[in-house]
Formats: structure tokens, C-alpha cells, sequence
């Protein structure tokens, strides 16, 4: 096998490619819409890379907000995961999407704040190197969470140099980030290693600083043994703590009791920290078949300190709770890929376990004393998987059908009432996708498949294994249409049904099973190039979604996205200087069933310039450019404040981000 042959072998493993999900058309150097075919499978791939090129980004919220169509929300001081939206999906803090980092699962299941909570901010933005993602549930190796979409994120593999980054901006926020080049060998035995480290602190607009810190590590080597065998390693490590002014009331701003930037509870806040490990071999049969094996380990930590409703439950001492999670997360994976002709086959076997020591709610006062338990418990949750999925491709059709099998087994121990209780369930999930390419400048396709959702641990046993693994079907039609080299329009129709809905109550650390939705929608992403220095993109994205079971006028699904629409415009002056103008919009929603509180929508704008000399970079971003005042997460809650006689129930809300800067700058070496 010559060099050439043997790295687009490894780019084929790389990439997590499988069958129905090819390899991208472009290669990452490349930053022009003319070079994306159009014929290619996946490439809406490609139409990232070029905007990752086009728009760069520099935090963990950026990276998500590459996906198109993809909405988030902070609302816990910026330590605790976002709140994501996708599809007509209030995915909470991941509930709904399959979030994972170089193979590692992002989303914890049976966490203490959330089912699928995924927080990304053990992510280095400079060190990730492509993201990959797909909207609904049509791909065989992404399995439980896979409902509204996934999101997969990829490190750099090597370094072309060395970097160091120190960034100032408002609100006392500061940052410094390091990548450091420790080997970096080419040819038939190439080997690669290199480190990143990041430090972030900020106090945050609110009137309470929120003393946010954070501190990243990474590593990552990799190496050819041979023309044939492949290893990578990587670590990391990542803690962060943090005071957070929670959603506060309408009528405490109206009334003036605080500011738009103040809180009810100041001691709302928390911790959390993460380490992950992960070993990958890679071994080439020949032109045609390979396999890897892929090992990864985590350890977390989670301590989480909120009001909700403030004195609705204890009038004298308040309603703070904490949440705790420890655990350590253990995972496997074997895949064999292989062509044969027109057909490309791909398979998988694995499991991920977790295994939970500390999984609790208390009721405590201002994080020191606590008052009361109300749930505490340990147990472990182990999903094991085997999926396999064929693609054929001639004449310009491709048709990939797959099936994914999915078991989860439940062990929960609840301190509280001295039990144990265990229970099991088992998925099946087929997929059928179609593509076809007429001619060089448009390509159709059709998706088809059907994915689930796992449940709590503290539920499934409580119910006594009712609705472990609730089924979603859904479908997408699409085309990519290239009408001129540099112009890519990509329109699309979808449904998603979904046998139950979870909504989480963080209060009770209970997950309501709330009935049967059906979502529709229409998605619309544009790509413009008129000419090198100008690349200019939009994504529109509209969803219609109802409870099934419930009288219209009454079926509204709360804080579902309905219409959001993002883009922006790059501009490359020349002489090194650059600009990005981005914007996002989301429009007002139903905040509960029957449509009686509204949750605000907002059009917010933001902007990136840049300088290049020689081996300097110097950088300056504002955020919300106009200033204007916008509700970044919002929820229709009942609360009482103190000496209220009587509760209230009303849409509470984290005010989002006012106009802020932030400059920077980098030495490459």
C-alpha cells in the first residue's frame, strides 16, 4: 500500500464514516464554495467546513452554533451546560441530541440536573478541526438521544505550529490559551503529539459577579506503527466554578425590587469538573477493509446550586436545592468497514456503561446548611449496541438502508428507602435512506428512520419500566441545488414523531412524561460566494409542533423554537484584515401548553475583526453590537418572593448578554 493509499484509509476512519455517510468532498485547506460537488454524499459536511474556514470561532457556544439551525441558551453564570434547541425541540441540556467529542459521549444520561445533559466546555475551540452533524434520527452508529439530531466534534490529529493567546473584554473577562507542538514527524512512520491548555475567568454582567473560572488541559499523540496500523491517545482534564443569578421574575424587574442584572437567590452557583481518556487502533486490511477498536474513559463531577421558585415551598429558609453527580463512564467500540464494488458496508459492536456512586437532590440554605434530602441514590446504567448499515452508489443513485440495536440495562439503589430495583429494555431501529444526482449541479434525497430516547434510571424503576425507550419516527426530503459554482441552496421538508415527550423538574428530580408530539417543518440553508473575499450564509429554519393527545388550543408544546432564522457575512479586505458580521434571530414561542405566556423573541447581532501580520493575529469581537435587550432563556414557573402572600405564575428569565468586547491576540510559532 503506497502513502497516499494508506491516508485516505485513516481519513476514512478518522471521520467516523459508515455506510449511508461518506466521506466529505473537500479537503480542509479549502475555503471556497467551488469546490464543494454537489454529487458528493454528506455535503452539507463540505458547506461546514468552508464556514469554519469562512467565520472561524474561539468558545464552546461558537462550535454549536456552527450546525444550522441549531439555537442555545445560557442561563446558570456560563458553567452550566446550554439549554439547545434544534428541530422544533426544546432539547433542554441535551435530552434530544446526540452530542459526542472524538467518540467520547458528551450527554450523561441519568444525570442530576437533566436526562442527556451535555456540557461542552471541556472543548479547546482552537483545537477542534471539523464538526460533524446530522439533523433527525437516520444514521446507525449514533443511538440513544438521537432524536432531533447529533453533533459530533473532532480534534486536531496534529499541528502545523504552535500558538499562544491572551484575550481582555469586558466584565473583568480574560483569557489565555496555549497549543504546543511536542512532535511532529511526516512520511511512512508519521508521528504527532501536542498539548493545549486554557484559562478563562469572568464576572459577567449581572449585579452579582459571577466569579466564573475555568481551567482546560489536552493532549493528544498519535502514530503510524507500520503501512498498516494505526494508535492515537488522547487526555484531558477540566474544572469550573461559578455563581450564577438564575432566572428571575418578570414582575421583580417591573416592580424594581432588582435590576434586569440582578437576582433573587446570589447564592445560586455551582462546580463541575471532567476528565476524559481515550485510545484508538486502527488496523488496514487492505485497499479495501479496516477496522478500529476504540476505548474511552470519564470521570465527572457535578455540584449544582438553584432557586427556581424561591420562597414558593419554604417561606422562612427559601427553596434553594443542590444536585450532585460523581460517577465514572466506561465505553467500547469495534467497527469493520469495507467496499466491494458499488457497496460500502459498515458495522459496530460496543457498549458504554455508567456507573453512578452520587446522585442527588437536596433542599439546602445559601449552599451551607442542609435542610432536607429529596432524592439520593446510586446505581449503574450500561447501554450495549450493535449496528450495520450498506450503501450503494452507481449512475447517480445511493441507497443505504441500516438497522441499529440498542439494549439498556438499569441497576438504581435509592439511600433514602434502603432498595434496589433493576429493569431492562430493548430497541430496534431501522433506517432507509435515498439519494440522487441527476446532473453535476443538484442532488436529492430522501431520509427515513426511526431513533429513540432512554429515560432516567430514577424513573424507569420508580415506573416500573413504563416508557424506558420511547420511539421516534421521522423523514427528511431535501435537495442540494448549486444553480452557479459559487451559490449552494439547500431546501428541505421533514417530520418527527415522537412517542413521549420527558420534561425535566429540576425541583423534584422527576422526569413527566407529557404524551405524543408531532413536529413539521421546513429547513433552508444558503451559501453565497460572489466573490473570494465575500462569503455570506443564512439558514432559515421553521418547525409546527403539537401534542397529539390534546385538545387543540391546549396542545402547544412549550418553548418549542417555531421560526429562527442566523447568518452573517465574512469579508477578507486584504493585507490581513478580515470582518464577520453574524446575527440570530428567534421568534416568540409558547412558553406553556395553552399559549397563555409568551416566551419574547429576540434579533441580536454580532461582530468579529481581525488582523493578520506575519506570525501575529490580533483579534476583536463585540457581542451584540446594538445593544438590545433580549431574554436568552426563559420559562414559564410559579414562584413566590419573599412576604408575597400568594405565588405567581409567570415567565421567568435569564437576560442575555449586553453589548460587550473582547480583544485579543496570538504569536504562532
Amino acid at each position: 500500500m503506497n502513502r497516499r493509499m494508506m491516508i485516505a484509509a485513516l481519513m476514512a476512519v478518522g471521520n467516523h464514516a459508515f455506510a449511508g455517510e461518506p466521506q466529505d468532498s473537500i479537503p480542509m485547506k479549502e475555503s471556497h464554495l467551488s469546490q464543494i460537488e454537489v454529487t458528493a454524499p454528506r455535503v452539507e459536511r463540505s458547506m461546514l467546513k468552508v464556514d469554519l474556514k469562512m467565520t472561524p470561532v474561539n468558545t464552546a457556544q461558537d462550535l454549536l452554533r456552527k450546525v444550522p439551525g441549531l439555537f442555545i441558551a445560557q442561563h446558570a453564570g456560563g458553567g452550566k451546560a446550554e439549554q439547545i434547541f434544534l428541530r422544533g425541540f426544546d432539547n433542554d441540556h441535551g435530552t434530544d441530541i446526540n452530542i459526542s467529542a472524538d467518540g467520547i459521549p458528551v450527554n450523561m444520561v441519568s444525570h442530576a440536573h437533566g436526562q442527556g445533559y451535555a456540557d461542552l466546555h471541556f472543548l479547546i475551540p482552537e483545537t477542534i478541526e471539523g464538526i460533524d452533524f446530522g439533523k433527525g434520527a437516520y444514521y446507525p452508529s449514533k443511538g440513544d438521544l438521537n432524536t432531533s439530531g447529533y453533533v459530533s466534534f473532532h480534534t486536531f490529529d496534529s499541528l502545523s505550529s504552535s500558538m499562544v493567546k491572551l484575550e481582555g473584554g469586558s466584565f473583568n473577562t480574560i483569557r489565555g490559551t496555549g497549543l504546543f507542538n511536542l512532535l511532529h514527524k511526516s512520511g511512512e512512520r508519521a508521528e504527532n503529539a501536542y498539548i493545549a491548555a486554557d484559562y478563562g475567568y469572568t464576572d459577567g454582567p449581572f449585579d452579582v459577579p459571577q466569579h466564573f473560572n475555568r481551567l482546560n488541559l489536552f493532549g493528544k499523540y498519535n502514530k503510524w506503527l507500520n503501512n498498516r496500523n494505526y494508535i492515537s491517545f488522547l487526555a484531558s482534564t477540566f474544572h469550573s466554578s461559578w455563581n450564577a443569578s438564575g432566572q428571575i421574575p418578570e414582575r421583580a424587574v417591573e416592580e424594581g425590587l432588582i435590576s434586569r442584572w440582578g437576582s433573587i437567590d446570589p447564592t445560586e452557583g455551582g462546580s463541575t469538573q471532567r476528565t476524559n481518556a481515550a485510545f484508538t487502533w486502527r488496523h488496514i486490511f487492505n485497499n479495501n477493509a479496516e477496522t478500529e477498536s476504540f476505548f474511552y474513559y470519564t470521570h465527572y463531577e457535578f455540584n449544582l446550586f438553584s432557586n427556581f421558585t424561591f420562597f414558593l415551598k419554604d417561606p422562612v429558609n427559601g427553596d434553594e436545592i443542590q444536585q450532585r453527580d460523581d460517577r465514572n463512564m466506561f465505553g467500547f467500540q469495534q467497527k469493520y468497514t469495507q467496499n466491494f464494488g458499488n457497496f460500502r458496508w459498515e458495522s459496530g459492536v460496543g457498549f458504554r456503561m455508567d456507573d453512578i456512586t452520587d446522585l442527588e437532590l437536596n433542599h439546602v440554605y445559601r449552599r451551607d446548611s442542609l435542610l432536607g434530602r429529596e432524592s439520593w441514590g446510586n446505581g449503574t446504567e450500561t447501554n450495549l449496541y450493535a449496528y450495520t448499515g450498506l450503501e450503494w452508489r452507481k449512475n447517480g443513485w445511493s441507497i443505504a438502508p441500516g438497522l441499529r440495536f440498542d439494549e439498556i440495562l438499569f441497576k438504581y439503589h435509592d439511600k433514602l428507602l434502603s432498595s434496589t430495583g433493576r429493569d431492562q429494555a430493548a430497541r430496534v431501529s431501522p433506517k432507509l435512506n435515498f439519494s440522487y444526482s441527476p446532473n453535476p449541479h443538484i442532488q436529492w434525497y430522501l431520509k427515513t428512520g426511526l431513533g429513540f430516547h432512554s429515560n432516567d434510571m430514577r424513573v424507569v424503576i420508580q415506573e416500573q419500566g413504563r416508557q424506558i425507550m420511547p420511539m421516534s419516527a421521522g423523514a427528511d426530503l431535501g435537495a442540494v441545488w448549486k444553480p452557479i459554482h459559487n451559490l449552494l441552496i439547500q431546501p428541505a421538508i421533514w417530520y418527527t414523531y415522537l412517542q413521549q415527550e420527558f420534561v425535566y423538574v429540576g425541583d423534584d428530580a422527576v422526569v413527566e412524561p407529557s404524551g405524543k408530539t408531532r413536529r413539521l417543518g421546513v429547513d433552508l440553508s444558503v451559501r453565497y460566494q460572489p466573490v473570494k473575499w465575500l462569503y455570506l450564509d443564512a439558514d432559515v429554519n421553521y418547525a409546527h409542533g403539537r401534542f397529539i393527545d390534546e385538545p387543540k388550543g391546549e396542545n402547544y408544546i412549550p418553548l418549542a423554537p417555531v421560526l429562527t432564522s442566523t447568518g452573517g457575512a465574512a469579508v477578507q479586505f486584504g493585507k490581513g484584515f478580515s470582518a464577520n458580521m453574524r446575527y440570530r434571530y428567534m421568534k416568540a414561542r409558547p412558553a406553556n401548553e395553552d399559549n397563555s405566556v409568551t416566551a419574547h423573541g429576540y434579533f441580536v447581532n454580532d461582530l468579529a475583526l481581525a488582523y493578520t501580520r506575519g506570525k501575529l493575529d490580533f483579534t476583536l469581537g463585540v457581542q451584540n453590537l446594538f445593544n438590545v435587550n433580549w431574554n436568552e432563556a426563559q420559562f414559564e414557573t410559579e414562584t413566590r418572593l419573599r412576604n408575597e402572600p400568594n405565588p405567581v405564575t409567570e415567565l421567568c428569565f435569564t437576560p442575555g448578554t449586553p453589548f460587550a468586547l473582547k480583544a485579543g491576540i496570538a504569536v504562532r510559532f
